[in-house]
């Protein structure tokens, strides 16, 4: 059960397409569903993947995920509650501020990290700034993919070959080296 939570236009969508079909090539029943909060406009998108022997349903309940994928601090608070005891919170230390702290109706909260870590198994890294090093910000989810990737039973080269057929094909070579950054942090 994996939850990938960001903001619209932060790639959550490819990345729920990159893990969807990663299951399917290792001969797992899958099931993807993806919820959009007027993600066009920053708001909160959450996929849910998936996977195994044989899935009923695409939605994974609260304290049931394996893994959380979080793109943003804040969306990683939002949606902690999902996670399994033993669960994996992998989480771009990024901000972006939602409308409310935007027009002034309400704060970013101090110390999200440092409070998820006193409940959760907390992986972060500053994918974006990482990214950035390799030159195309946007590739930033593939960074934090490949740290998600060491909780998961999948060989770099199934990664690989997913990542190929699924980005466009002009960027596969940085979603690799993006993807290659967060495996080996």
């Amino acid at each position: 059960n994996i939850m990938i939570v960001g903001v619209g236009g932060q790639g959550t969508l490819l990345t729920s397409r990159i893990l969807g079909g990663l299951a399917i090539a290792g001969g797992y029943d899958v099931k993807l569903s993806e919820v959009h909060g007027m993600a066009q406009r920053g708001g909160s998108v959450v996929t849910f993947v998936r996977y195994g022997e044989n899935v009923a349903e695409p939605i994974v309940e609260e304290g049931q995920a394996d893994v959380i994928i979080a793109f943003e601090r804040l969306e990683a608070l939002r949606y902690a509650h999902f996670l399994k005891k033993d669960g994996a919170l992998v989480v771009n230390d990024w901000r972006i501020d939602p409308m409310p702290v935007v027009i002034g109706a309400a704060e970013y909260p101090d110390h999200i990290i440092e409070d998820l870590r006193e409940r959760h198994k907390v992986y972060t890294v500053n994918a974006t700034e990482e990214a950035k090093k390799l030159g195309n910000p946007r590739v930033f989810n593939l960074v934090v993919l490949g740290i998600a990737a060491q909780h998961m039973d999948f060989t770099k080269e199934q990664w690989y070959e997913v990542i190929e057929k699924t980005v466009p094909p002009k960027t596969i070579e940085i979603n690799k080296k993006a993807f290659d950054v967060g495996y080996h942090l």
